[in-house]
């Protein structure tokens, strides 16, 4: 299978999904997405967006 390679994410679905990943509220399949784009390698050992 070719990798995906994303051109562009939606603001505010990358906002809403941050957030709720640092709350933990994020489904299993989506935290390893935005581990994937955000090139994560865990849990966030502090706030990922600014004033978060």
């Amino acid at each position: 299978m070719v990798p995906h390679r994303i051109s562009w994410i939606n603001t505010p679905v990358l906002i809403e999904a941050i957030e709720r990943y640092e709350q933990g509220r994020l489904p299993r399949s989506l935290t390893l997405w935005l581990q994937t784009v955000l090139e994560l390698e865990g849990p966030p050992s502090g706030p990922l967006l600014p004033g978060g």
